[in-house]
């Protein structure tokens, strides 16, 4: 979120600087228009692209497309870090964790950018060996046959302590998530029994080291200001199956509603608040997600956001 202003402010920056020299030159004030008309362009593209029924890879196709493409966020050499949900030791029928073909197409759409590394992990709560493996994720990642998508366990010696500015509290968190060039948020939206919801705010669960229960102790507030810690670049909500009940791990399959949705944005908030509708309430009714907006993550009024519906690719 933080990261998609700042890119944004220099931007703006730039095109000022970019017009204020083309004025000096011959034929200013044609390049002045084309500036202009360029600044407006990009200010034009959504904030949320919502892509709905197709396959999985072709709804984060469309997704991505929504925003102006993957090359918008990758570049050539990038070291490029996925981070979905792989928590649960579950099937994927079962909803619990990211739909393994969403993050198949991710990181193959990062590969395709030119990226030079694409690191897959997450923090499990169950055993990861087999978290990975039912997930279908880790035989997802394998499957592109790409040397340059990996697949890892998070390593608890490879822990470092950050400071929530606000607060003072401290964390310890995966240093892997602090190493990535850009950072891609893929978390599934679903059910949580402690925080009503789970989707990408909740996800930075899975690089907190230590003690997790301790992040449960006034739950709402740290998924906030863990959210402080770490900037996604990108955000891609799987939405493909929701679990509506028993979350976060599920386990019956009558909890699972197929919706057939990917959710791109680079707006944790604003995303989380978009896909709470899809269980019937908004942004507003969870309170990390209002606690998020007050630390200024992210636009949580769904009305003051630009959503483009698009069509899977």
């Amino acid at each position: 979120m933080s990261g998609s202003f700042d890119r944004r402010a220099f931007l703006k920056k730039a095109l000022r600087f970019s017009a204020a020299a083309s004025l000096s030159a011959v034929g200013g004030l044609p390049r002045l228009a084309r500036a202009l008309e360029e600044q407006r362009g990009v200010e034009k593209l959504p904030a949320l692209s919502v892509a709905r029924g197709g396959s999985p890879e072709s709804l984060v196709k469309g997704a991505v497309a929504g925003l102006g493409g993957m090359g918008k966020f990758v570049g050539r050499g990038d070291v490029v870090v996925v981070k979905p949900n792989i928590a649960w030791d579950r099937v994927p029928e079962q909803a619990a964790n990211t739909n393994p073909e969403v993050v198949q197409a991710v990181v193959r759409l990062c590969l395709e950018c030119g990226a030079k590394q694409v690191r897959v992990f997450d923090r499990s709560c169950n055993d990861p060996r087999r978290c990975y493996k039912q997930s279908g994720i880790q035989a997802a990642v394998l499957a592109l046959g790409d040397p340059a998508a990996t697949i890892e366990h998070v390593d608890e010696k490879m822990l470092v302590q950050r400071t929530v500015k606000t607060s003072g509290a401290t964390w310890l968190l995966y240093k892997g998530i602090l190493e990535g060039d850009k950072v891609i948020n893929v978390p599934i939206a679903k059910h949580h029994n402690a925080a009503r919801l789970t989707m990408s705010l909740k996800n930075i669960m899975g690089v907190v080291g230590g003690n997790r229960g301790n992040v449960h102790h006034n739950l709402d507030n740290n998924i906030a200001e863990l959210n402080t810690l770490v900037t996604w670049d990108l955000i891609i909500l799987d939405a493909v199956r929701i679990l509506t009940a028993h979350g976060p791990q599920g386990g019956r399959v009558q909890d699972v509603k197929q919706t057939d949705t990917v959710v791109a944005g680079t707006d944790p908030v604003a995303v989380d608040s978009w896909a709470a509708t899809l269980f019937g309430i908004n942004g507003p009714d969870v309170p990390h997600v209002v606690l998020s907006s007050r630390l200024g993550l992210g636009e949580i009024d769904i009305k003051k956001i630009r959503i483009a519906s698009v069509g899977p690719v």
